[in-house]
């Protein structure tokens, strides 16, 4: 099994999100026999926003020049990692009601027309099919698929844009209120999982 494992969280010594990530990989390498672990570190990574040389070459159409093509090469080694994962895990920390800007940059990088998804006449389709991916998201008072959740919601809605609907939400919200039970729930979740 190959698992990319997405971190977004500003924090390295302390990420909740991050060390609930370490646990389920830790699980699935119980059931596995054979498990590859690539890291991709959103906030340490250095990833650029998109800018209008990227922008241009994005939409080219025929054969990209030289130049074109080194634009855009962050964004086709992220898209490359994705394509070889079957297992994804994704940990974010609710930063303001949303995911770190890391992440959402992590997300414009890889949504590639032709690559991880395409349009049809009937709109556009997600082309990353059979993929399981696993979503942890942490928060200190926001409550997931609450009106003010605006990272759990986006998580999901762009992994189903690029074709992942076979998604497992671990849910470490409201950890200013009720971080014990928070986390024995999400203990028990990653316990019980059925790894295939």
């Amino acid at each position: 099994m190959n698992i990319l494992n997405i971190n977004s969280s500003s924090n390295r010594q302390n990420s909740i999100s991050t060390s609930y990530a370490e646990k389920l990989i830790n699980r699935i390498k119980e059931v596995e026999s054979v498990v590859n672990v690539k890291e991709r570190h959103t906030t340490y990574s250095d990833l650029p926003f998109l800018n209008e040389e990227m922008l241009a070459s994005l939409f080219v159409k025929g054969e990209r020049t030289a130049e074109q093509e080194e634009a855009l090469k962050t964004s086709q080694q992220l898209v490359d990692e994705i394509l070889d994962a079957d297992t994804i895990i994704i940990s974010a920390p609710i930063y303001n009601f949303s995911v770190p800007a890391s992440l959402k940059a992590y997300f414009d990088l890889i949504a590639r027309a032709g690559l991880t998804f395409q349009y049809t006449e009937n709109g556009p389709v997600g082309l990353l099919n059979g993929k399981k991916a696993y979503v942890i998201v942490s928060s200190g008072g926001t409550e997931i698929d609450s009106d003010i959740d605006f990272a759990g919601r986006y998580i999901k809605h762009f992994l189903g844009f690029i074709g992942i609907s076979d998604i497992e939400m671990i849910k470490l919200d409201q950890l200013m209120f009720s971080a014990e039970e928070k986390q024995q729930k999400a203990n028990h979740l990653i316990e019980e999982l059925q790894i295939a």
